[in-house]
């Protein structure tokens, strides 16, 4: 097998729709990267229009979640892509809220709701882009339960198209550099 064969074996056995959502999220180059400002500015804003101790930018992987930017814990770069949080808010278009998790059904069983961080809050807006693939959230979490207002669940929204834009702006970076990149090998 050759390199480019097996660059996405990761897709192998895999629903068609979902290998297009995971190829949409490979194709921004922004998964196992460090910590870029744009997307850890985008989170600190989440966090201070809901006074969370914690926010994220993050893209749903097939088998994780990775934390593109992340206010308030330290070191952590990914986390597990068990149902009823990031998992979950990429299956629809709308703003995902968990006002307390630890009466929610959906999140009764999760490892950030039973573990060590006592996830209680959570509300999270999908990333979509422009061609539709919804690859991650914006997100906002907090230890204690609580409410937000609609005011605070656009703002996440329109915080979530601010990360779209921004990933749109890295891939025409990159699509820039490839072209001239082949532009250099046929002129040598």
């Amino acid at each position: 097998m050759t390199e480019s064969s097996n660059a996405y074996e990761y897709l192998d056995n895999v629903d068609p729709r979902e290998q297009a959502r995971l190829a949409a999220v490979r194709r921004y180059r922004l998964v196992d990267q460090p910590v870029e400002d744009a997307y850890d500015r985008i989170a600190f804003v989440a966090g201070a229009l809901f006074g969370t101790p914690i926010a994220t930018v993050s893209l749903v992987e097939q088998d994780r979640v990775w934390l593109a930017a992340c206010q308030g814990l330290t070191g952590v770069r990914e986390v597990g892509k068990e149902p009823g949080l990031c998992a979950s808010v990429i299956a629809q278009d709308d703003v995902y809220v968990i006002n307390n998790a630890a009466v929610d059904p959906r999140t009764l069983e999760h490892p950030l709701v039973r573990g060590e961080l006592g996830l209680r809050f959570y509300a999270a807006a999908p990333i979509r882009t422009h061609d539709g693939y919804r690859l991650g959230t914006v997100n906002v979490i907090d230890s204690v339960p609580r409410e937000a207002t609609a005011r605070q669940l656009t703002a996440l929204q329109h915080l979530a198209s601010v990360v779209a834009d921004e990933l749109e702006l890295r891939l025409m970076v990159i699509r820039s550099a490839a072209a001239e990149q082949r532009m250099r090998e046929t002129v040598n």
